[in-house]
């Protein structure tokens, strides 16, 4: 199978959907005439023109309440931000239009729209550059939220959140543009809300989502060298939440240890971490743990940076923990 970009993974979805459906267009800062500001969209303007492919100023709450009043009036907007950092200032329109819309018009009046761009920290960047906000959004009834992790994913997640009838947000990694991954060439769509088991284990299950994924891969790989088979799983999804895999492994490895790169109050790891203990809790042989951000803003400084965010060593050392292991 071919191996491409995860930046052109998202750009043959864009480019399919846009094909297939006339009323599907993408607008946001520099997405046409600079190709993208991480060129996602490049030479998009050239195939399907202006009016399709639009340029925005930098005023994230104005071309948002746009792109709604667009989708709820029969077209299917792509809005591209440039960081979710950015996104904030639009969370009005996302929060108190897009994401309520079809319950306050009692069904009358959908938003079909994908909301997207890159999420989290991206190195050294400032505190006000580097939010996670996946469980911001997850909040929000009415909204689908879809974090992912690799190209394959990507495109396949994104032609299904185009598609969909509700507002979508679909959240990237800035760093992981350049990532290189197998897509097939046809054409493929991977149903929302259905979380994906990347490793097979037995001993215990680490659970993740993005760039954080790395981590978790990466842990299970070193675990392996001693002995310990981790089942490494994927959401991909965060809303809806797919716990029941979640459950199923934990039945099998009866651990779960979870890597995110939310702040840890009312976390993503939060949510998963009372499904399971409600749902199992007569399967866990210890208690649920986790590694998330630190609780603090991300600063600048290297060290500072390596910190904050979770890290193979860390989660290796959280799994023999659970493991009762000697650290």
């Amino acid at each position: 199978m071919r191996q491409i970009a995860f930046r052109q993974a998202l750009r043959e979805a864009m480019q399919e959907e846009m094909r297939r459906d006339d009323r599907v267009f993408l607008m946001g800062e520099e997405v046409a005439e600079y190709n993208g500001a991480y060129k996602v969209s490049q030479g998009m303007l050239d195939e399907f023109g202006p009016k399709r492919v639009i340029d925005t100023p930098i005023a994230e709450l104005g071309f948002t309440a746009i792109a709604v009043g667009a989708a709820q009036n029969g077209l299917r907007p792509i809005v591209e931000f440039m960081t979710w950092n950015f996104a904030v200032l639009a969370l009005d329109q996302i929060l108190n239009t897009a994401s309520k819309m079809l319950a306050m018009s009692g069904g009358q009046v959908g938003c079909p729209i994908v909301f997207r761009g890159p999420n989290g920290s991206a190195g050294q960047l400032g505190a006000q550059h580097s939010t996670a906000f996946e469980s911001y959004y997850a909040n929000i009834p009415g909204l689908k939220v879809i974090s992912v992790s690799n190209p394959y994913d990507a495109k396949g997640l994104l032609k299904a959140a185009i598609r969909d009838n509700d507002p979508v947000v679909f959240m990237e990694s800035e760093v992981g543009y350049g990532d290189m991954g197998e897509v097939p060439e046809e054409d493929y769509i991977i149903e929302i809300g259905k979380a994906d088991i990347k490793r097979a284990g037995k001993d215990v299950t680490i659970v993740s989502f993005n760039k954080m994924m790395k981590v978790a891969l990466g842990a299970a790989e070193e675990l392996a060298k001693e002995g310990i088979e981790a089942e490494v799983i994927d959401l991909r999804t965060i809303r809806p939440l797919d716990w029941f895999t979640i459950l199923e492994s934990v039945k099998k490895t009866n651990r779960l240890v979870i890597v995110e790169e939310q702040w840890p109050f009312a976390s993503v790891s939060s949510e998963i971490s009372y499904r399971i203990q409600k749902e199992g809790f007569d399967y866990l042989d210890a208690p649920i743990r986790r590694i998330t951000a630190a609780d603090a803003p991300m600063h600048y400084a290297p060290n500072l940076v390596k910190g904050y965010l979770p890290d193979v060593e860390r989660t290796v050392k959280l799994v023999k923990e659970v493991m009762y292991m000697k650290k």
